[in-house]
């Protein structure tokens, strides 16, 4: 599990994270009861302001998704809690950031459509910080 943060996109670096691990929970990549790392961690192994992840994980748990637990840090709640309106609409939401970026970098229907196959299933790139992890 990976989380990258594109410096070209023109989403904001906390709203990559956050759709991101929205995407993993709601996929079931990120089960019930799986702790995020701590913020400053994540912040770290990313390059980040402690303040981008902490925008993050709050608009996680006010999303319903994950829960934060004081010195137990934060947890996945899970994507069960998801009804199917919701769910789409984090999905077309991400479709249509996706969306944005391939024309931006001219992509056309048929190759973003094979780039959405090849990733399917394999959401890290190389580079990425695992979730969890610390550089080596």
């Amino acid at each position: 599990m990976h989380i990258t943060i594109d410096t070209d996109s023109a989403l904001p670096p906390y709203e990559q994270i956050r759709s991101q691990l929205e995407g993993l929970i709601v996929s079931g990549g990120l089960v019930d009861g799986v702790r995020l790392p701590p913020i400053r961690q994540l912040a770290g192994d990313l390059g980040l302001a402690t303040n981008t992840v902490a925008r993050a994980y709050r608009e996680l748990e006010q999303a319903g998704l994950v829960e934060t637990r004081g010195r137990h840090g934060t947890m996945v709640v899970g994507a069960r809690s998801l009804d199917a309106g919701r769910r789409r609409r984090i999905v077309d939401e991400a479709a249509a950031a996706f969306v944005r970026q391939a024309e931006f970098y001219g992509a056309g229907l048929d190759e973003a459509i094979d780039a959405v196959r090849r990733s399917f299933g394999h959401p890290g790139e190389p580079g990425a910080a695992p979730i969890g992890s610390r550089p080596s």
